[in-house]
């Protein structure tokens, strides 16, 4: 661009301008410097487009993903445990090692058996992202641009395919899929593509009167190998936005996932790795992990590991940060919610309805955002209660890949949970809440309770359910249920809704509804929270910072934050004329001191002359300055 620039400004044509020769722009010599520049432009854009365009991948589609396809239905003890069992061959295949079996949590059929890592499996993985990351650290950001255009053209064109294989492994529905997995991811990567750059490019920071000649800058270095240990409930946005935003930063990077989607996890991470390939790099600059609890801490005590980010509960991220404390790796948790929606009074609840009942269900409420507790005004809370509970009425729950042969209606609203391990508990806290005088309702006599799909016998489901008249003080409001459960609850005032929303130990995002957005504004200020959206819910999760406080852990990903904190922030200082003026020790400061008098003049001299609030401080320091400097 700078050649264009000199061709266009021609030292001929520059000199009649300058001397008011307008002629001199029909000087022929100016068309064909036009042209000669418009020639190189065209070549530029030609060459910066040729190694910027994104390459095809081609990557098989798992046949499991299919609709029609029927597994192999495993016993329900083998759900619950994912162990080896010798009676279960082929599942399980004979041997000493350990293994994990995935299966759709909406049907109960068998996906797939595959050896849990051991810690030495975990350590040459480490390794392998090490010698990668040698060479793809000195990667241009336009190298790197490519790799997530590949992958954005990729998760485009093969979206279906891509929910499908999420659908399966977790039980979500396609519509749920859509939203969390793959919209999210897309946005996520377009976020990259246009703002990430500069984001991690060297920064010029201000400087002060004292170091009026210098530079500062600061330059974000890649770490090294950084980790990323995700749930479970989003396997292919959670797996693909700490890798994609640690190779941005050029890293390499170890992801544990959950042992629940390790089959799904595991084509996700294949497709990086074959864009990683097809653009010219080591594929091996990202590794899949996935153990079982007592060998994740060759992974999370690893020296070689420069950052964990940890998306999970509570008392995982405890044991996480204590493991990270042993070499002071820095940690990124992101644990629990339980995000309040406050709607203020005179609130159009109709208007807001949809966007309660997308908060409240998106996912089977197996969402880290989703919201857990609706606040709203003693006046609006009848009305508000029967809309959500004859829409919750309405809800149709399945699975959106059971074959076409078991014989039901396949449009559905809610998808199965992960397992149903939590169903106890769940069914438990709801019927103390009932026998505490709360209302419930859900479809049909299932109301906060299991439900058993009459065609998905080996599916786990829980029946959307909403309970209203809860008060701070009962267990479901301060317990995370992570599950399709909305409770709602009355307040008197807009201070006592505050003092509501802030009461749990979680603080990780928020929501508020009112008829005025200034005065919601107003409130969403005095939330505890990480996040919180004004008339919307969980849009902040797109390309603003994410994270918590309190209970709900700290540091954050996502946005320029999350970005550079998988980077060294080097400071860099440098002269700005380093033939004018360059620091020097003054004489009078110069070891060995001639006199400590005369060298604390100078110094105090300086502060005064500097810092001082009145002109003639600064004067008198000046002076001080001057006197101190003459002594020799």
């Amino acid at each position: 661009m700078d050649a264009i620039i000199s061709l266009m400004l021609h030292p001929r044509l520059t000199m009649r301008f300058a001397n008011g020769e307008r002629s001199g722009w029909l000087d022929p010599i100016y068309p064909l410097t036009l042209f000669f520049a418009f020639g190189i432009y065209t070549v530029i854009q030609k060459h910066h487009k040729k190694h910027n365009s994104p390459i095809p991948i081609q990557y098989s589609i798992p046949n499991r993903a299919d609709p029609e396809w029927k597994g192999l239905v495993i016993p329900e003890a083998h759900l619950e445990s994912h162990l080896e069992d010798t009676n279960l061959t082929p599942l399980f295949p004979p041997g000493d090692r350990r293994f994990i079996t995935s299966f759709d949590p909406a049907t109960g059929f068998h996906l797939g058996t595959n050896a849990a890592d051991s810690a030495d499996d975990i350590e040459i993985k480490i390794e392998k992202a090490k010698e990668a990351q040698w060479k793809w650290k000195f990667t241009t950001f336009t190298q790197r641009k490519r790799v997530v255009r590949t992958l954005l053209k990729w998760l485009v064109d093969n979206q279906d395919a891509c929910a499908r294989v999420a659908c399966r492994d977790t039980g979500k529905t396609l519509v749920d899929a859509a939203l969390g997995e793959v919209l999210t991811t897309c946005s996520k990567m377009e976020w990259l593509l246009n703002h990430g750059e500069k984001a991690l490019r060297p920064e010029r920071r201000s400087t002060n009167l004292m170091l009026s000649y210098k530079i500062g800058e600061v330059h974000y270095e890649p770490l090294g190998v950084v980790a990323a240990i995700t749930s479970w409930n989003y396997p292919l946005h959670n797996s693909w936005s700490p890798i994609l935003a640690g190779i941005f930063a050029g890293n390499g990077v170890v992801l544990k996932c959950s042992e629940h989607v390790i089959w799904s996890t595991a084509w996700f991470v294949g497709a990086i790795n074959e864009a990683l390939r097809v653009c010219g790099h080591d594929p091996e600059l990202v590794q899949l992990v996935c153990c079982f609890p007592e060998a994740a801490e060759a992974l999370t005590k690893s020296p070689e590991i420069k950052h964990i980010t940890f998306i999970g509960s509570e008392p995982v991220g405890k044991i996480i940060a204590k493991d990270a404390a042993e070499n002071l790796t820095p940690v990124t948790l992101e644990l629990g919610g339980k995000d309040p929606a406050v709607i203020l009074p005179n609130t159009d609840l109709e208007k807001w309805s949809s966007t309660l009942m997308r908060g409240v269900f998106q996912n089977m409420g197996q969402n880290c955002i989703g919201i857990e507790r609706i606040l709203v005004h003693d006046d609006q809370y009848d009305a508000l209660y029967e809309m959500l509970s004859d829409r919750i009425k309405k809800l149709r729950t399945g699975s959106v890949l059971a074959p076409s042969a078991e014989g039901y209606i396949q449009t559905i609203d809610c998808g199965s949970m992960i397992d149903g391990r939590r169903f106890a508990g769940l069914q438990s806290v709801i019927e103390a809440a009932a026998s505490a005088g709360c209302q419930v309702e859900g479809v049909g006599e299932t109301a906060g309770q299991e439900y058993k799909h009459p065609h998905l016998t080996n599916g786990y489901y829980f029946t959307p359910t909403i309970v209203g008249s809860v008060t701070k003080d009962m267990d479901i409001a301060k317990m995370e249920l992570f599950a399709p459960v909305a409770t709602i609850m009355p307040y008197e005032t807009i201070e006592q809704a505050i003092d509501i929303a802030n009461g749990t130990r979680y603080a990780l995002g928020a929501a508020v509804f009112g008829p005025d957005q200034d005065e919601a504004v107003v409130v969403a200020k005095q939330l505890e929270c990480g996040m919180v959206a004004v008339n919307d819910f969980g849009v902040f999760y797109v390309n603003l910072p994410f994270g918590g406080v309190k209970g709900s852990g700290y540091g954050r990903f996502g946005g320029p934050e999350g970005l550079r904190s998988l980077t060294n922030p080097k400071a860099v200082i440098i002269d700005r004329f380093p033939r004018l003026i360059q620091t020097s020790i003054p004489k009078v400061l110069d070891y060995p001191l001639r006199s400590l008098y005369w060298s604390w003049e100078f110094t105090s001299g300086l502060v005064r002359f500097l810092y001082g609030d009145r002109w003639r401080t600064r004067i008198a320091g000046l002076v001080a300055l001057y006197r101190a400097s003459k002594q020799q």
